[in-house]
């Protein structure tokens, strides 16, 4: 039986408009509920369609109203803040992240009326590790914790998810896992990290990127809620790309820094704001990660398409980003000018 009334969280986030937008377009759904902190958009605005926008915060418990008056029967959960800059700083990014997924569920096991629930993750909760397997699996438990930022709050989410499983197993739980999105209109930090001018790499290192199509990442997140598929996902393209290899498609020139540099040369980034690097990324960009598809292609079929595939849309296309003018100049003169001065320092204690 498809959903009847659907509400999906963080729908002014581009992903998240779109999938409001593409389930709008299914006749039999017969109410589409948006619910975010700040107002669409006039570009998501129109993508909503004839889904009904409401200004409410997960982390208020009001939200157990909205989901009882308009008796919403499947959420959709969008709304995990991937970088502190998205949600105004790190202790707001968490408590988004945590403290609201905490109160959407508790909404959710109040609501005699909810059947499914459909929540957006990362692969990031495997981490990334010089130790890891070649592809995780979803059981496959990573070696160890993440310790902060995203891939904690990640963690977190998921182990309050399966506690709501737990309380109503008359609830389809279905929890998407995604790698890295690429597209022509997707930002995250990940794509600034590859189009900046000059691109920093962590000498001796060329990690693996696994890559989801922006477009493909709707189309699981539509068929995981219209259609029964209970359980976890890993969510991708299929192969991986080495960093050196996605460079040269983009045409990208790159420096290689020595690891002791590269935690002051993410904190220039950051400071101009071209990109924003928590440590998980930085290790991420020195050991990369790859995900095992086997389930997710037994249950949707081939999508995503594969990794190498997805990035050429994002390579190929006129819109993939390229930060230009004087703040990148700038930022990639900094970077230049403290490698200089850390050969410098080398050299004299040499000396």
């Amino acid at each position: 039986m498809p959903p009847r009334v659907v509400l999906v969280t963080g729908v002014c986030r581009d992903l998240g408009s779109r999938l409001a937008g593409v389930l709008s377009a299914d006749p039999s759904i017969d109410h589409i509920v948006g619910v975010d902190t700040v107002a669409p958009r006039p570009d998501q605005k129109a993508a909503l369609g004839r889904a009904e926008f409401v200004r409410a915060d997960i982390r208020n418990p009001l939200i157990a109203k909205v989901i009882a008056q308009a008796g919403v029967d499947t959420v959709v959960h969008m709304n995990v803040v991937a970088t502190p800059s998205g949600a105004g700083g790190r202790t707001a990014m968490k408590e988004i992240n945590v403290i609201g997924t905490m109160q959407l569920l508790a909404a959710c096991q109040k609501a005699p009326t909810m059947r499914k629930l459909v929540v957006k993750s990362t692969t990031a909760v495997y981490g990334s590790s010089p130790g890891d397997p070649a592809l995780f699996t979803e059981d496959r438990e990573p070696r160890a914790q993440a310790s902060s930022g995203y891939a904690k709050d990640t963690v977190e989410v998921e182990g309050y998810v399966r506690g709501f499983g737990r309380r109503r197993p008359d609830v389809a739980l279905t929890l998407c896992r995604f790698t890295n999105f690429v597209g022509p209109t997707t930002d995250s930090p990940l794509m600034r990290y590859l189009s900046l001018p000059v691109v920093p790499t962590v000498l001796g290192f060329d990690p693996r990127l696994q890559l989801c199509h922006e477009d493909d990442g709707v189309e699981v997140l539509r068929r995981a809620t219209l259609e029964d598929h209970p359980g976890i996902y890993n969510v991708g393209g299929t192969g991986v790309l080495l960093l050196s290899q996605a460079l040269r498609r983009l045409g990208r020139p790159s420096v290689p820094v020595p690891s002791p540099a590269v935690s002051a040369v993410a904190r220039l980034l950051r400071g101009t704001g071209l990109v924003d690097f928590s440590p998980e990324q930085r290790d991420f960009l020195q050991h990369g990660r790859g995900a095992d598809m086997s389930r997710l292609r037994r249950e949707f079929g081939e999508v995503p398409r594969p990794t190498a595939e997805a990035f050429e849309d994002f390579a190929a296309g006129s819109r993939a980003r390229q930060v230009t003018g004087d703040v990148a100049a700038a930022a990639e003169q900094r970077v230049l000018d403290l490698l200089a001065r850390r050969r410098t320092a080398k050299g004299a204690v040499g000396a």
